[in-house]
């Protein structure tokens, strides 16, 4: 029986359309299936198109994926960039030697492969000089603007980008974040050093035998118009012994740098010149600036925004080889405007500029000069030694001065004898003398001005109505 039963069901499995559960079941329902995808996939063209184009599309995706990291990674290898901003003073320096070079290079010149390509993407830098006779000049430069631009130096290709950060300012000066960014070959890396040397030696060039004058920009020295001639020390006249006081005092300091850190005493000098107006104090510390090599830092007390923390930050933060200049301190303290009509406190309190001349967190390694119409209105505490270490008198002129000055102005005449302007300047000292024992004294820009206007024999008859009674 269990054979017969198994023989049975193989009979029934084997029979034509009957399922192995007895269902019947059409023979040609999976070859319809079959005929049905091959005709959506084999003979679509529609499918078969987009099934190509998938393929090409990833295809090119990973091509294009495996272009830019092998770009990279031959970048990467060949190539080195350097990166300057405009916090640097490197960038000003650069972007000057590639104005300098680009106006330099002529077509027919032999440095024509150290200039930049002619570009089409320029800005303009403006320089106002305003001098104290009202006049006033205005130089142009056309730099490099932003955007890419290319220039071979020292045989190599470079590209340049100039980057400008619109979205941001800087806080202090309120100008857009800037950043130059060189690129060159790997192996010509060397040439960076190379070109910043060349660009700072350029940059000092313009200011070799010149002075410098910075003013406070927020929280930042900047350079206040173009460098100055420097004015020789012995050209402004003083009395007898008061300039070489000061020098000798001053190149003292400088020379006693160690000696101050071995006894912990603090590397900082304070110096007051005193004196009525005209006498010669703010022209004899740019002339003993210039005689030292020293640049000069022009403070101003009541400059708007001005606060404790920010004095206390510039006078900590001086450039090297600067002098820093206060001018009428005593009139720094007078009338004080506690805020503006926007609330902006544009003050400094007396106890913050105390603090920040010798307080706690003063900074070292720096020369203070301050001067004075009035020095009887000046506090205690401000002239103290720490504060003010030397205290010198700038007076009108005395007799030696009137013909020292004289001498000065018409010795090197042709117009006029050497022994006529001796005679003639002794003349000039004896009506001095004169004058000052009646009560009437002249300053020495009032003897400047009368020399400058007139001729030597002129002066002469001219001078004693400058004279003025003496103050009190």
């Amino acid at each position: 029986m269990a054979v017969h039963g198994a023989s049975l069901e193989g009979q029934v499995a084997n029979a034509p359309g009957l399922s192995s559960t007895g269902l019947a079941i059409p023979q040609d329902a999976g070859a319809a299936s079959s005929s049905i995808i091959n005709s959506l996939i084999g003979d679509n063209p529609y499918f078969q198109a987009g099934f190509g184009l998938m393929g090409v599309g990833v295809g090119l995706t990973v091509l294009r994926q495996g272009l830019v990291f092998g770009t990279t990674a031959l970048r990467r290898r060949l190539l080195v960039s350097l990166e300057v901003n405009n916090k640097d003073r490197a960038y000003e320096w650069f972007l000057a030697w590639l104005a300098h070079n680009a106006q330099s290079a002529a077509p027919t010149s032999s440095r024509r492969a150290e200039s930049w390509l002619r570009s089409h993407q320029l800005s303009v830098e403006t320089a106002v000089e305003q001098r104290s006779n009202g006049s006033s000049s205005v130089l142009f430069r056309l730099v490099a603007g932003p955007g890419t631009h290319w220039f071979k130096y020292g045989g190599a290709w470079m590209q340049m980008k100039r980057e400008r950060e619109t979205r941001s300012m800087q806080l202090t000066s309120g100008t857009p974040w800037e950043t130059v960014t060189v690129t060159t070959l790997s192996r010509d890396r060397h040439l960076f050093s190379k070109l910043l040397t060349e660009a700072r030696d350029l940059a000092l060039r313009g200011q070799e035998g010149k002075l410098v004058i910075r003013t406070a920009w927020g929280i930042e020295w900047k350079p206040f118009g173009q460098p100055r001639r420097k004015r020789p020390l012995h050209s402004v006249v003083l009395d007898t012994g008061v300039s070489e006081k000061v020098e000798q005092d001053v190149k003292a300091f400088l020379r006693r740098r160690q000696w101050y850190a071995d006894r912990g005493i603090p590397y900082r000098r304070g110096y007051l010149l005193h004196g009525p107006p005209g006498s010669g104090k703010t022209s004899y510390i740019q002339a003993l600036a210039g005689s030292l090599s020293y640049d000069i830092c022009l403070l101003n007390l009541s400059e708007r925004g001005l606060g404790d923390d920010k004095l206390n930050h510039l006078l900590s933060n001086a450039p090297e080889r600067s002098f820093i200049l206060i001018e009428d301190v005593d009139a720094a303290f007078n009338k004080r405007v506690q805020t503006s009509e926007d609330g902006y406190q544009s003050s400094v309190t007396f106890s913050g500029f105390l603090n920040a001349l010798d307080g706690v967190a003063s900074g070292e390694e720096r020369i203070i000069f301050m001067t004075t119409n009035h020095f009887g209105k000046l506090d205690p505490a401000l002239i103290r030694p720490g504060r003010v270490d030397l205290s010198v008198l700038v007076d009108n002129a005395s007799p030696t001065q009137a013909r020292t000055l004289f001498t000065r102005f018409y010795g090197g005449s042709e117009s006029v004898q050497p022994e006529l302007v001796e005679r003639m300047g002794q003349q000039v000292e004896g009506l001095t003398t004169k004058e000052m024992s009646n009560g009437r004294e002249i300053s020495m820009a009032a003897l400047q001005g009368l020399f400058i206007r007139n001729s030597a024999q002129d002066a002469v008859k001219t001078l004693p109505e400058l004279f003025v009674e003496r103050r009190t």
